[in-house]
């Protein structure tokens, strides 16, 4: 597969883009026109990484019960909202987060981590500058303000080194929540089904797409913004996938 050429239609639709390629033992692949992308989710990323820090910490603890009734009850993706049983472990907050993005339970988790100790979790400790949380999801005062939540690409980069310094229990946990996204839209779309791992964080918003993650041999993300039309991107994205199947 010819990369740069598969890019290419991104630039002719006139699309904002990264695109991050690294398979094990080979110079990785990094084109991008742009750096700072709206997160649409990926922020779940970091988010989770930092809960994991402030646990070891002692400030956080999975098995905690969380009340869901204790934030707004947004909605968008997931369903946390229409759950009979009002009270889970944040583990399992934690779990819908990433495996539905649920918008609830995210807020759910910023909540309990406070936005100023997460903020500065991200800076301090995990070494994020350009990758920001300003405000919680579905927060449309917020964004009027001029709040937003930003993930940059090269930092993204970082967070597959962030993942792998994890001790081996923290990055079961972790990948077991990766593992079962339940979206197959993006770099996934052209995969046989069940054939390839794929350890994956997937956002979405109207004209942003984005996809990263991880097989125990490739590192992959591509992140679109500025999309004027969504079915030529997720053929990008389908093709670009290809590649996670060695």
């Amino acid at each position: 597969m010819d990369i740069h050429n598969t890019l290419s239609k991104l630039d002719q639709l006139g699309c904002a883009y990264a695109f991050y390629y690294h398979p094990t033992g080979r110079e990785a692949v990094f084109e991008a026109n742009c750096e700072r992308f709206s997160s649409a989710s990926i922020i779940k990323i970091p988010i989770l990484l930092s809960w994991i820090h402030l646990e070891r910490q002692g400030l956080v603890d999975r098995a905690e019960l969380c009340d869901l009734d204790s934030e707004p009850q947004v909605q968008g993706a997931g369903f946390s909202w229409l759950l009979r049983g009002r009270k889970l472990p944040y583990q399992d907050v934690l779990m819908l987060m990433i495996a539905l993005s649920d918008n609830l339970c995210t807020n759910l988790i910023i909540e309990r981590i406070g936005l100023a100790r997460l903020q500065q979790t991200m800076r301090e400790t995990l070494g994020l500058t350009g990758t920001q949380i300003q405000r919680k999801l579905m927060d449309f005062a917020a964004r009027e303000r001029g709040l937003d939540n930003w993930v940059a690409a090269s930092e993204a980069i970082r967070f597959y080194a962030l993942m792998s310094a994890l001790t081996p229990t923290e990055r079961d946990w972790a990948e077991a929540m990766l593992l079962v996204n339940q979206d197959d839209a993006l770099l996934k779309r052209n995969l046989t089904r069940d054939t390839v791992d794929f350890y994956h964080k997937t956002g979405s918003v109207a004209g942003v797409l984005h996809d990263w993650g991880y097989t125990r041999s490739t590192e992959m993300f591509l992140f679109t913004q500025k999309v004027p039309q969504e079915q030529p991107v997720f053929e990008v994205f389908g093709e670009l996938g290809e590649l996670l199947a060695g």
